[in-house]
This record gives C-alpha cells, structure tokens and sequence, in this order.
C-alpha cells in the first residue's frame, strides 16, 4: 500500500506536490529532494565536474596552441637550415668544433696578470 502526501490548495482541492497534472509523479521533483537533503550533490558535484571539464578543456586548448608553436618553430628551423647552407661556412656553419689548442694554465694566468694589475687600485666607495 503506497501512501501519498496530500496538500490542499485553495479552493479546497486536493493535490499530490509531486504529481504532475495527468497524474504521474515528477522525476524533477526526486532529484530537487537530493539537493535539499544531500549538500554534495548541490555543491560538491558540480563544483568537482566544473573542475575536471575546465582542466580537461583548458588541456584541449593549451595543446592546440604547442601543435602551432612546433608548427612555427619548424618552418624557423627550415629557414636557417637553407641561410647555411648557402652561406661560405656550409650547412654546418659554427657547429663544427675548430681544433682546439691544447691549454695551459701558467700561459692562461701570465696572460691574466699582464691584463691586470692587482698592485696598483683606488679605493671607491660604493653607493
């Protein structure tokens, strides 16, 4: 046996809040209950799901935008490559390591001294 929540409107007619005019009750009016008596489903699940489409839309978004940088930095890539390879150097240019001479530290250090002189300086005041 289902009992039914009667309300009286005026006029002095009964209704049922939950039933809609031919009678049938409405789904609305279950999930408006669950709002009122659960607060996660009022708050909690849509602030969780806003946050996860958000990030899932704003991840669309971002990797539109790196396919066109990559897209950029290709054609980039592509022109320097041909400005080399006309160039005097060749293709390779600057990335070919010259030999390099063998160093010396004391030749390093004499050259240092000769550069500057750590016996003759002035006091500055700094301000």
């Amino acid at each position: 046996m289902e009992s039914e929540v009667v309300s009286v409107v005026k006029g002095g007619a009964e209704r049922n809040p939950t039933s809609t005019a031919n009678g049938h009750t409405s789904k609305t009016a279950n999930y408006k209950r669950w709002g009122r008596t659960n607060p996660f489903v009022r708050f909690g699940l849509p602030l969780i799901s806003l946050t996860i489409f958000g990030a899932v839309g704003l991840a669309h978004l971002q990797q539109g935008r790196k396919d066109m940088e990559e897209v950029r930095e290709d054609r980039e890539w592509e022109a320097i490559e041909r400005t080399k390879a006309l160039s005097r150097e060749g293709p390779l240019g600057n990335f070919v390591r010259p030999k390099s001479r063998k160093i010396n530290l004391e030749d390093e250090l004499k050259a240092l001294q000769q550069k500057i002189d750590i016996n003759n300086f002035e006091y500055k005041k700094i301000s």
